[in-house]
């Protein structure tokens, strides 16, 4: 299950045999489970794709399985099923980090839609982390020194300030300002600026 993969957890064998049918006819892969404990036994950190949750279920409810996987850290987006009753609850949910919600009986195509939105905005947000570690990793490359020019440079200042500031000759700040460029991978102090001002809002 490490493909991109839609899970999909309701109690009732009939909708999830039709949401399987559903999404492999449209070229996705599905998984059903019978229950909220069955998903949890399989949930790993690293399951790639969105999860369809039923909000009423016998046993562990959804609402009470969406809360287990927040405290896991679960990255998958989830999109609740619910009856007319229930979007009070799925409304709460979405408060506390849900993507969606589908309220029961649904249209095909609208509920396909929305799966489809929730892969992509998975899929986005992997690409983010990816490039936030990158960064990180970058910046973990930095001696102290180096560290401190950086500083400098994204404050504006000149090499020459740079130096005296530092209490270095203007040729170090050079050596370490060409070092900083290259382990940030960019060519000019705009574009660093630019590289850390993202990483930062993504964080």
């Amino acid at each position: 299950m490490t493909a991109e993969t839609v899970f999909i957890v309701d109690d009732d064998e009939a909708i999830r045999d039709a949401l399987s049918w559903l999404l492999q006819s449209r070229g996705l892969d599905a998984i059903g489970f019978g229950s909220a404990e069955d998903f949890l036994a399989a949930w790993r950190p690293d399951l790639v794709g969105c999860l369809l949750l039923d909000i009423r279920m016998g046993g562990m409810s959804g609402l009470d399985l969406f809360d287990k996987l927040k405290d896991a850290s679960s990255t998958l987006p989830v999109i609740f099923l619910t009856g007319h009753g229930d979007v009070p609850m799925a409304v709460s949910a979405l408060k506390k980090g849900a993507l969606d919600f589908v309220e029961k009986p649904f249209n095909d195509n609208e509920l396909v839609d929305r799966v489809v939105e929730a892969l992509a905005w998975a899929a986005r947000r992997r690409e983010q982390e990816v490039g936030s570690a990158g960064i990180a990793s970058r910046l973990a490359s930095l001696t102290a020194r180096e560290k401190q020019v950086m500083e400098l440079v994204l404050a504006g200042k000149m090499n020459k300030v740079i130096a005296d500031d530092l209490g270095i000759t203007m040729r170090t700040v050079e050596v370490h300002r060409a070092h900083v460029f290259e382990k940030m991978e960019v060519k000019t102090a705009v574009e660093l600026a630019q590289l850390l001002s993202t990483f930062k809002g993504e964080r």
